[in-house]
């Protein structure tokens, strides 16, 4: 299995988002996501995110809060459990992704871009609902064949 963490960076009504593009043999090449990344040996969640979003954007996250834990399902690849986070206060200036593009993008917009199905689900409860949840999003190739939701009061 692998574990990640992927962070949304909000700021005047905006997602910080990343255009997966620079890749080779990327399972992401072309969507839209946040920032994030794998775990490396030892590190808590906390330790990958504030690492992962430093490396990809430059940026230093000083207040976050853990959304929810996502379980991916596929027939194509490992199983993943990644840990969401919106973050909303950030040191440092923005600089480039080896990655792909980052963009500040409208939360108005975010549904036009091309997102995973399952994206688009946790993306609609980071701002339908301030409650901890569980998604799992099963998938066979790159369609979403399921998806079970647990909220948490």
């Amino acid at each position: 299995m692998i574990l990640t963490t992927l962070c949304y960076i909000e700021k005047n009504d905006k997602y910080l988002m990343l255009h997966r593009v620079k890749k080779e043999n990327d399972i992401n090449h072309d969507k839209w996501i946040g920032v994030g990344g794998k775990f490396e040996k030892d590190e808590t969640p906390e330790e990958c995110l504030l690492r992962e979003v430093k490396e990809e954007t430059g940026l230093t996250l000083t207040a976050y809060s853990l959304r929810g834990i996502i379980t991916f399902i596929s027939d194509k690849w490992e199983t993943e459990y990644m840990y969401l986070y919106t973050a909303n206060e950030y040191e440092g200036e923005l600089t480039g992704c080896d990655e792909g593009e980052l963009v500040w993008v409208p939360k108005s917009e975010l549904f036009k871009l091309h997102l995973w199905e399952g994206d688009k689900i946790f993306l609609k409860l980071l701002d339908d609902t301030d409650c901890f949840f569980s998604l799992k999003l099963k998938y066979e190739g790159d369609t979403l064949v399921e998806n079970k939701l647990k909220l948490y009061a």
